[in-house]
């Protein structure tokens, strides 16, 4: 990081590593690597660990992390939900632990040439990956429905039809201060609002352009996938989008609630044994966290240990 980007802390992190009791010679994927938080907390614990993310950005300011590990932190330059072909490509078959804390990372947020935030005007970008369409490309693109759809789905903007004729109107919309200054006069804004009214409208956006929630999909079947017998799971979220998909999969894989998407088939009596147990309560920070790292306040971690059971398909048998 550069000297002008605040550090970044890790969320949830001692509940993270207790969920993951990492041991010894254990091998670990952290799917969100980020600044390395969780990856330095299980390295300490002698785990190897095989590191993911999307950004890189991440991965090269983790390079020297890596250069100093002897061998024990590998990064890997690809989406979490690939970790299943990206670890039998390094002859790695089944881990101890899988650490996913999913959305947006602080670096990400704090730089304002993502475009990520509002709180610093750039450009209106919001790609983990560098690369695809961004998020000026779908608000100058994009027609209205489409946009109110997304607004009203990814952000649960209640007024998304008004935000997107607004926007539809102010076009082209090229930085984060223009959108989110259309987005602010559309809905009323003044100082001292509890929250900002554009807050809404640029998560429901990053999550559209980085598919975020099918990638989150994706990376707890994966999980399922490659955790070994007695595996760890754990999963740290930031809005109630995230936390129920991963709330649903623990229930369905666990067997203890019918669910409805391709990746949590309906459990019943004749269908394939639960490939998770042990599912814990979920955690949240304590006020001593929030008030050191306000990012935790919203944070959800759930965690649950895998059975033996071979991993389900998506038509919820095993195989």
């Amino acid at each position: 990081m550069t000297e002008a980007v605040a550090p970044h802390i890790p969320v949830l992190l001692d509940a993270v590593i207790a969920a993951l009791a990492p041991a010894p010679g254990e091998t670990h994927v952290d799917g969100t690597f980020g600044a390395g938080g969780y990856a330095r907390a299980l390295l300490a614990k002698d785990a190897r660990v095989i590191a993911f993310d999307r950004d890189p950005d991440a991965i090269r300011e983790g390079e020297p992390l890596a250069a100093q590990s002897d061998g024990q932190l590998e990064l890997v330059p690809e989406r979490f939900s690939q970790m299943r072909p990206a670890l039998a490509a390094r002859g790695v078959e089944s881990v101890d632990g899988v650490a996913l804390d999913i959305g947006v990372s602080s670096m990400q947020l704090d730089r304002a040439e993502r475009g990520f935030s509002f709180q610093a005007d750039g450009p209106l970008d919001m790609r983990m990956e560098r690369g695809g369409r961004s998020a000026a490309d779908f608000v100058n693109g994009a027609d209205e429905a489409e946009i109110a759809d997304v607004l009203f789905r990814y952000g649960e903007e209640r007024q998304s039809r008004k935000v997107a004729r607004a926007i539809i109107a102010a076009r082209p919309i090229e930085t984060t201060g223009q959108l989110a200054g259309v987005v602010r006069r559309a809905l009323g804004h003044h100082p001292g609002m509890k929250k900002d009214p554009a807050t809404r409208t640029f998560q429901a956006l990053r999550i559209h352009v980085n598919e975020e929630l099918a990638e989150l999909e994706g990376g707890l079947a994966a999980a399922e996938q490659v955790l070994s017998p007695g595996g760890r799971l754990a999963v740290v979220t930031f809005h109630s989008l995230e936390d129920r998909i991963v709330k649903q999969f623990l229930k369905a894989r666990s067997g203890t609630l019918p669910a409805a998407s391709r990746h949590q088939p309906a459990a019943s009596k004749e269908g394939p044994p639960p490939t998770f147990e042990a599912v814990a309560r979920p955690v949240r920070a304590d006020e001593a966290e929030v008030s050191a790292n306000p990012r935790a306040r919203s944070a959800t971690l759930r965690a649950a240990r895998r059975t033996a059971a071979p991993a389900w398909t998506e038509k919820g048998s095993s195989r």
